[in-house]
């Protein structure tokens, strides 16, 4: 508030992490286990572009050769299934606390305006990117998947990067 940014700015500092709660579901008889060594381990932390190589600046690069995708020729290359300039919105993202969030989010959001909300009461697709993207450090932190950015997704990147001076 003090930085002078717009009101659905702040909500979205309040609800960007929200995804992390998928933490308290389930418990060792389901096989859902929820702390940091259980099976939701991945909720938290950095995420990445699925359908193409996983780049050496993740957190834990060495893991990347664990996964199979990266032994499959339709994956392990710099844009994988993807064509140059498609745009982030087209990315697959791995899961994680930012997707979900920003799938909750972008649905409520959609249901609102289907249901008659004014425009200035909705979280804008700017603020919908920075729930999305804000964990993934690879992009906008250390310039990885630059090739996939169409017009306007210099933007996005900016306004994540506005929003991650809070984060953390």
């Amino acid at each position: 508030r003090a930085a002078g940014y717009p009101e659905w700015m702040q909500v979205v500092g309040l609800v960007h992490d929200v995804g992390k709660m998928q933490f308290l579901w389930g418990g060792k008889a389901e096989g859902m286990e929820g702390t940091k060594t259980g099976h939701q381990w991945s909720l938290g932390g950095d995420t990445w572009v699925l359908g193409c190589k996983i780049p050496d600046s993740v957190v834990f690069p060495e893991f990347n050769k664990l996964n199979p995708d990266m032994k499959d020729p339709r994956y392990n290359t710099e844009t994988g299934v993807y064509k140059r300039g498609c745009g982030l919105k087209n990315l697959s993202i791995a899961w994680g606390h930012d997707e979900y969030a920003y799938m909750v989010v972008k649905n409520h959001t959609e249901k609102m305006r289907a249901a008659g909300a004014k425009e200035e009461d909705l979280i804008p697709d700017e603020g919908l990117a920075m729930i999305r993207y804000h964990s993934c450090y690879p992009w906008h932190n250390k310039g990885e998947y630059d090739w996939a950015m169409s017009p306007g997704d210099e933007e996005i990147k900016a306004a994540v990067l506005r929003f991650n001076r809070f984060d953390l």
